[in-house]
């Protein structure tokens, strides 16, 4: 194990991707804690998919809610992939706020974060959410890209040009 990766959308556990994180076949993942960002992002829901982003705009929207996991090298690649890190996802060290597991004590760890960088401002105009959940109250439930959906119907709806 090797890397700590902060998760805030649908790689949690209970939610539609968590299966990433725990199938052998992509590598190696521990649960570590739960945990915050120490900055604020805003956490949105965009796209007609409904996917959990964390646009990159320190200091507004709140402190995201997740899970930090201890990953090795081939599960880091396969996460790369499912977020499509450089083209879609920025993946980008920062500071994680977690409770010591089975204590009342802070830390502050540094983990990656997938952020969406290079978004349309009018983003910034969603609801902005602290924690994320697929069945949330938002009535937003997270939908499975097709086959005939391609990572350019995605840069459309949320890229800048």
């Amino acid at each position: 194990m090797s890397e700590k990766v902060f998760v805030y959308g649908t790689l949690k556990k209970n939610e539609p991707n968590h299966h990433w994180l725990t199938d052998r076949k992509n590598g190696v993942s521990k649960f570590i804690a739960n945990g915050q960002t120490c900055q604020r992002y805003p956490l949105i829901i965009g796209t007609k998919y409904n996917i959990p982003f964390v646009l990159y705009k320190p200091g507004v929207g709140y402190h995201v809610q997740g899970e930090v996991y201890e990953v090795d090298e081939k599960m880091m690649s396969n996460l790369d992939i499912l977020e499509d890190h450089l083209n879609y996802y920025i993946r980008e060290i920062d500071n994680i706020d977690i409770k010591k597991p089975g204590t009342n004590e802070k830390e502050i760890i540094k983990c990656w974060v997938y952020f969406m960088k290079n978004f349309k401002e009018e983003l910034l105009f969603n609801q902005m959410f602290q924690n994320y959940s697929s069945t949330g109250s938002h009535g937003l439930p997270y939908l499975e890209r097709n086959n005939e959906s391609t990572i350019d119907d995605l840069n459309d709806d949320v890229k800048a040009k």
